[in-house]
């Protein structure tokens, strides 16, 4: 399969030095927890704590609603749960792409269940069209992606950039 390039290494670092930058601003006094949602936020996560300014958690959460197609399901399945306490923290939920929001909308309230103080969310990658994260690195149009820990049926997360899967 031919990828099409779409955001450059260089690219992505900017977002993530952006995106980080923001985050560390809004709370210089607060250690948020920052909880990633498993498996295409891996990289993206661990780029962003490496560029932030501030103290802060972290946890994971496994929620999927793809499977090995390029289309959501439209059923959310969480398959690993948060283990940290959520009570009156600050929450940052990271994502690798807000698309639907399905799976977003579904991890945030099963954190604030947890009575946090505040639930944020933060996308390396927002769909055009969907109702923005609080925190956004890069606008994409329609077509599904890989690389930077997003995957096409468990490939391609290990690809440094992003790419366009044809026909998609």
């Amino acid at each position: 399969m031919e990828l099409e390039p779409r955001f450059s290494q260089d690219e992505i670092a900017a977002a993530v030095e952006r995106v980080a930058g923001e985050i560390s601003a809004d709370y210089p006094d607060v250690t948020p927890l920052l909880v990633g949602v498993l498996t295409g936020s891996f990289i993206f996560l661990a780029d962003l704590v490496r560029a932030m300014t501030i103290p802060l958690d972290i946890d994971f959460i496994r929620a999927r609603s793809y499977g090995k197609g390029t289309v959501s399901s439209g059923a959310v399945e969480i398959t690993k749960d948060i283990e940290h306490d959520v009570t009156d923290r600050v929450v940052i939920l990271v994502e690798d792409i807000l698309d639907t929001g399905l799976t977003l909308d579904f991890v945030g309230d099963r954190v604030r269940a947890g009575h946090p103080a505040e639930v944020k969310t933060c996308s390396l990658l927002v769909r055009e069209g969907a109702t923005p994260s609080d925190y956004m690195g890069l606008w994409i149009p329609p077509g599904f992606v890989v690389g930077y820990g997003i995957d096409y049926a468990e490939q391609y997360r290990g690809l440094p950039d992003i790419r366009s899967v044809p026909g998609t």
